[in-house]
């Protein structure tokens, strides 16, 4: 039996079941009614992990819910193709897929043995967490000009190696591997 949660109890980052799927707590604010007999409300901004849409709902502070069988496994990336993505799990070594809308612009991040976090629901993959950084090398860019940043333009768009556009300080040039931020898809410094 799965241990169960009181509304109130959820914070900000915890997980827990609601009507049979999985939630991912983004904020949670308590309001207490200043009328006595009133009841104690919990306002939740939950993701639904299984379709990630994000609202908002008000729960009674004695609602309670299932803690979900989620669990996080390391998995290194392998290929994609026209049904979906695949990846190795690092302790079972079974092959996980994740379908192209639970991947969705990640790919773009993404080489063969890119380790990332995948996310299981009820021994199911439900979607993927990329590291905080991840390095790529640069396929195409620009040379650099001398003089460029008297102008103020001390960045260059760059084609890495995925596909993905980023803009890198003019220093960088093809071949070179760097480190992209993967929250912002920003330069984040050489590899």
């Amino acid at each position: 039996m799965a241990a169960l949660i009181d509304a109130i109890d959820v914070k900000r980052k915890m997980t827990f079941e609601f009507e049979n799927v999985p939630y991912y707590c983004m904020e949670s604010e308590i309001s207490t009614p200043t009328a006595r007999g009133g009841q104690t409300l919990v306002r939740l901004r939950m993701r639904n992990m299984l379709t990630r849409a994000v609202f908002d709902k008000t729960f009674k502070a004695g609602d309670k819910f299932k803690e979900p069988d989620l669990e996080t496994v390391d998995a290194s990336y392998l290929y994609s193709d026209g049904d979906g993505s695949y990846f190795l799990n690092q302790e079972s070594f079974e092959t996980l897929s994740l379908s192209r809308e639970m991947v969705k612009d990640a790919l773009n991040l993404l080489i063969e043995g890119t380790i990332v976090k995948i996310d299981m629901y009820n021994g199911n993959s439900i979607g993927l967490e990329l590291p905080a950084q991840v390095e790529l090398v640069v396929a195409y860019t620009e040379p650099g000009v001398r003089g460029d940043t008297a102008s103020g333009n001390v960045t260059k768009p760059a084609r890495l190696e995925t596909g993905a556009e980023v803009r890198v300080p003019f220093y960088i040039k093809e071949g070179e591997k760097i480190k992209i931020a993967t929250e912002t898809r920003e330069f984040a410094g050489r590899a």
